[in-house]
Parts: structure tokens; C-alpha cells; sequence
């Protein structure tokens, strides 16, 4: 969790301060945004190890309003980057139940650019691939029923 202090105060997306954590990767301040920072640092550290290759970055956030599990993705003008971009959401479709391709979306919208995927998908090599993984606060509904699937502790 990097952001203990607003959760805690129940701001799941501001700090204590009031930024808006996934709102901010593209202006980092070291003073403001010390968890930003930190994270950061070791992901372009990690980046440039030359026997280190990194293969993801997820962002994980709950989501309010849609169900199921889904992913925010990124677009490219290189056809073979976006192909290579869109095999994970299409495997986690294959294999998790509660995957919600008609929720998925990939995009590269200005107002998205201080996201997590969208600064690190520019910022990272190319080979990184940078995603929003959104898991609904509720639940999914049953693929093989009309059934409502509740995300709890037991389940």
C-alpha cells in the first residue's frame, strides 16, 4: 500500500497532504510524494540492471462502480509493442473467473499522464509492460449464472 496515511484518515486515492497518488507520477516531489519517490527510483534502478529483466508493472487499484476483475492498458503506434501489450490481459482472461474483458481498456489519454501506466509505459524500456489491474470493491457476477459473486474474506 503506498498510501497508508490517507487510508487510514479514509482518502483511498488523496494523502495526507491531498495529493492524488495516481494522479502525480509525472511530477514527483521527493518531499511531497516520498513513497512516489522511493518507488520511482527503484523501478528505473530495477530497469537499468542488465541482468534484470523486467517484465510488468501493475498498479492495483479497487474499483467503485464496475465489477469483476479488469485492466487498464496502454496504446502504441508500433503494432508489435500494442500485440505484445495485450497478451497478459488476454491470458488473466482465460484463466480468472471473475476477468471482465468488457470493462478492459486500452488508451493513451492526456489526462491519464499522470498514472502510473502512462508515465512509466514512456519512461521505462519498451519491453516493460505497464498496466492498471482493477479489482471491484463488490464482487463479479457468475460467467455461467446471473448469480452475484461477493468478494470476501472467505471467498
Amino acid at each position: 500500500m503506498m498510501n497508508p496515511d490517507g487510508v487510514y484518515l479514509g482518502n483511498y486515492r488523496s494523502t495526507l497532504m491531498g495529493f492524488d497518488l495516481n494522479r502525480t507520477w509525472h511530477q514527483i516531489s521527493r518531499w511531497a510524494h516520498p513513497t512516489l519517490h522511493a518507488v520511482h527510483t527503484m523501478l528505473t534502478e530495477l530497469d537499468q540492471i542488465k541482468d534484470v529483466e523486467l517484465d510488468f508493472v501493475l498498479d492495483l487499484h479497487a474499483h467503485s462502480s464496475l465489477l469483476g476483475v479488469f485492466v487498464y492498458g496502454n496504446t502504441y503506434d508500433d503494432v508489435y509493442r500494442y500485440e505484445r501489450h495485450i497478451v497478459f490481459p488476454k491470458l488473466l482472461s482465460q484463466n480468472a473467473e471473475d476477468y471482465a474483458a468488457s470493462n478492459t481498456m486500452y488508451n493513451r489519454d492526456l489526462n491519464k499522464a499522470g498514472t502510473t501506466r502512462r508515465y512509466f509505459c514512456n519512461t521505462l524500456k519498451k519491453s516493460v509492460n505497464c498496466y492498471t489491474l482493477e479489482v471491484s470493491f463488490h464482487g463479479y457476477q457468475s460467467p455461467n449464472t446471473t448469480d452475484m459473486c461477493y468478494y470476501t474474506e472467505e471467498a
